[in-house]
């Protein structure tokens, strides 16, 4: 025994165990008044039963859906096309539960309830944590419903097959699928964001149909059964329904040219493709295709901005996780002062997120019966998605820090949401479009910045950080030929004044004092972790530790069972 014990160099302590198994809408209590706030407590059962599974069993299938890339396969062993793309079963399993759970179109299933759209937005919000790259088909088939209706004859053939709860990952035309997925396929190589540019060209044919040759440079999710297409027709540029398959049951002619070897989002596949004399169904009016597709991006800037908001969250469930298991100079991490200001700062930033966004969920499902909300979503979307887009590398950064070297090896999840993280300001629209779509709307839409002046003027009288902010707005927007230049500017001060008029609206007046305290003045530094020493630190820290309080309670108790099965086996080999 003594010869074996001296290569026992040393015991591990000191150390987390491994964040698994929580319910991640029980111990999420921002997210569960948020919801409940905007109207949407109707769907916390479904939540809940989802929850257990984003907090569990997908986590590990996220691990080994990025470990296993898609792989394109072009061609069969004999030569012929084939077009398709290759994943690992652990893709398939979040695909399952995403569709399942109705990351896809739980809004539309529920469109007689109130507030759909936030519920969705929960769903959405949970399944993003284990793993965000299975959220590009989820958020496009979401998406591409509004469209789709443009045309009711499309409509009715594929919104069943979206609608379905079950994901069918085979290649086979629609008509033979339990349920479908559709993409989006827009930019190409010589026009990028400026879509007007585009030279892929769509020829009618003499049934009605269009024949379609060109190309798209980012053509994300192939393996979708349709995608929405723009295309110059005789008319202009046109959106045209681009199924996988011909109504023969051919394989249509889009051909993958390669996948994209991204920085990130390693589970999806985004390609590169020709159209080789595709067939295609125009969506809604020829030569309007910007505008037939506009609902569609509105509506994915929507998901970028949930997407963003949970990882933030799951990135602040890591560092409470670690810190409050790690000791460092005779205290827990969580209990140091300097950490406390960082996590309790993390932590405000990412309800702020939290709450715009289910903010802009609401107004986007009321755009059909509201002006005021119809409007408010118009401009806020476009806010929201710059700002919390623009927020989310800097934090998961942050909270990487907490980890130390733990956050920056591939074991752990922090890699992943880092390199995830910058991909929503840039996917459907960078920073610049943004600010340009918001200028666009408070120049040319009156209504638009009536809306948004009216939304913030219901927290007028609450606060005087946030009082004075609104006194200077107006000035703000200054010189209308140099606006465009400080536009960034101008727009973050609104997606702040947005984020604290929520917040000053909301049960919980010292957490919306420190938002507007540090957020509204110069008193905050520029990096987290700056907050003033009245800050609420305790209630925030609190508020989102809910999920990592529980699973220490019970990691505790199973540390202490191994330790007494190991006594226990050691005295039956004694």
């Amino acid at each position: 025994m003594a010869a074996t014990n001296q290569f026992n160099t040393h015991e591990v302590n000191n150390q987390p165990f491994t964040l698994a198994n929580y319910n991640a809408w029980l111990t999420d209590i921002a997210l569960m008044e948020a919801v409940a706030r905007e109207g949407a407590g109707w769907a916390k059962d479904h939540l809940i039963e989802f929850g257990a599974r984003t907090g569990g069993d997908m986590m590990a299938s996220g691990f080994l859906a990025n470990e296993n890339p898609p792989k394109l396969r072009a061609f069969d062993s004999y030569g012929r096309r084939l077009d398709e793309v290759e994943f690992h079963p652990a893709y398939h399993e979040l695909m399952t539960a995403g569709v399942k759970y109705g990351m896809n179109n739980f809004a539309w299933r529920n469109e007689n309830r109130e507030s759909a759209h936030v519920a969705r937005a929960a769903v959405m919000y949970l399944g993003s944590q284990p793993e965000a790259g299975f959220g590009c088909p989820m958020s496009m088939s979401y998406a591409a419903i509004p469209a789709l209706r443009h045309t009711p004859q499309i409509a009715e053939k594929w919104l069943p097959k979206l609608l379905s709860q079950q994901y069918d990952p085979r290649s086979l035309p629609m008509e033979q699928k339990l349920g479908c997925t559709m993409g989006m396929g827009m930019t190409e190589k010589q026009g990028g964001s400026d879509l007007r540019r585009n030279t892929t060209r769509a020829t009618r044919q003499e049934d009605g149909t269009y024949e379609i040759i060109g190309h798209k440079w980012f053509f994300s999710a192939p393996m979708c059964d349709a995608h929405l297409v723009l295309a110059q027709s005789e008319n202009g540029l046109s959106c045209f329904l681009v199924p996988r398959f011909r109504p023969d049951g051919t394989k249509n002619a889009v051909r993958i040219q390669r996948l994209k070897d991204k920085l990130g989002d390693w589970a999806n596949a985004s390609s590169e493709v020709e159209f080789h004399g595709a067939f295609g169904e125009l969506v809604g009016v020829e030569g309007r295709g910007i505008a037939t597709i506009i609902e569609m991006v509105a509506l994915t800037r929507l998901d970028c901005m949930i997407g963003s908001a949970a990882q933030m969250r799951q990135a602040i469930v890591q560092a409470i996780h670690h810190t409050s298991q790690r000791e460092a100079f005779g205290k827990l991490l969580i209990d140091q002062p300097i950490m406390r200001n960082v996590i309790a700062d993390l932590a405000l930033e990412s309800e702020a997120a939290l709450a715009l966004t289910m903010r802009i969920a609401r107004a986007v499902g009321m755009i059909e019966s509201d002006p005021h909300e119809a409007a408010l979503a118009r401009i806020a979307t476009a806010i929201g998605k710059y700002w919390i887009c623009k927020r989310t590398p800097v934090l998961i950064n942050e909270a990487q820090e907490c980890l130390g070297g733990n956050g920056y090896v591939e074991e752990n999840i922090m890699p992943r949401l880092y390199r995830q993280a910058p991909l929503n300001s840039i996917w459907e629209g960078s920073g610049n479009v943004q600010c340009l779509d918001v200028l666009r709307a408070l120049n040319k839409e009156p209504e638009t910045r009536d809306a948004l002046f009216a939304e913030l003027q219901k927290s007028a009288g609450k606060n005087l950080y946030f009082d004075a902010e609104l006194s200077l707005l107006a000035g703000r927007f200054g010189d209308i030929e140099t606006l465009e230049f400080r536009s960034r500017y101008v727009i973050e001060r609104l997606a702040l004044m947005l984020q604290a008029s929520i917040l000053l609206s909301s049960a919980h007046p010292e957490i919306a004092e420190a938002f507007c305290r540090s957020r509204l003045t110069g008193e905050h530094g520029l990096a987290f972790g700056t907050l003033s020493p009245d800050a609420p630190i305790d209630l925030l820290i609190k508020r989102a530790a809910g999920a990592t309080e529980t699973l220490q309670n019970l990691q505790q108790s199973l540390e202490q069972s191994l330790v007494s099965t190991a006594t226990d086996n050691e005295s039956v080999i004694g």
